[in-house]
């Protein structure tokens, strides 16, 4: 096995590790045994396992910031930029779950390494410009964007702490209700929210129509009542004599 190679073994076996232990609870013995070398080959590549964890954390911080990033940067409406993140974040936990479980944790501070919050501020500040020029274009006070920023980065980060042990419902329905909420407020929700747009258009259409078929059969019972109102009354029949 090259170097490269056993470099890149330590990473996966030790990810795994500090996935399921953390960092207090695993040792260089535990990784050592596990890449059947010895103790000093861990040593030799990554200083200990301190260095062995921040490259890990550094890997899958970068990793996620990258989803997230290119999720914001590809979609086009602001609203698509915010479903495409929500998934962005959901298929990173579902196709790299012992990453986000690392992640999750607060980071060791021997470890020289960023928190969960520090990843979470990093990705805050890029929906913060987006919705910065959002809220500049629409005459917003765009000084509320970091306040905005925190809140939808919130919401979304601790979503996908819950559904990382949840995992249902699938990913793109967590996504759409995610997007449901942030997007409409509860006053608006959607009754069925979904990430395809032809979707949302039929289930928009569809709710029209209902409400139209509704007025229709109040308006038709409210000029019944009105007919009922304005019959004359002609009083008790007067008994023969």
């Amino acid at each position: 096995m090259t170097g490269t190679e056993r470099r890149q073994q330590l990473l996966d076996i030790g990810r795994t590790l500090f996935a399921e232990r953390g960092l207090d609870g695993t040792s260089v013995e535990m990784i050592a045994e596990k890449a059947g070398v010895s103790k000093p080959v861990v040593y030799e590549h990554f200083g200990g396992k301190e260095g062995l964890y921040a490259v890990v954390v550094d890997r899958e911080m970068g990793r996620l910031i990258s989803t997230v990033t290119r999720a914001l940067t590809d979609g086009v409406h602001y609203r698509e930029k915010l479903e495409k993140a929500a998934l962005g974040l959901l298929e990173y936990i579902e196709e790299h779950s012992d990453g986000f479980r690392i992640l999750v944790r607060d980071s060791h501070g021997a470890s020289g390494t960023g928190s969960y919050a520090s990843l979470l501020s990093e990705i805050a500040s890029e929906v913060e410009d987006i919705l910065g020029r959002e809220f500049d274009r629409h005459g917003y006070d765009d000084k509320t964007a970091p306040m905005y920023a925190q809140m939808l980065v919130g919401m979304v980060a601790l979503t996908g702490q819950w559904w990382l042990d949840a995992r249902k419902p699938r990913r793109e329905e967590v996504a759409a209700h995610m997007v449901n909420l942030a997007w409409n407020g509860l006053s608006g929700l959607e009754p069925k929210p979904s990430l395809d747009p032809r979707q949302r258009r039929k289930e928009k259409e569809r709710l029209k129509k209902a409400e139209e078929r509704a007025a229709s059969r109040a308006e038709k019972a409210d000029r019944r009542d009105r007919r009922q109102d304005s019959a004359p009354d002609l009083g008790e029949p007067v008994p023969d004599l």
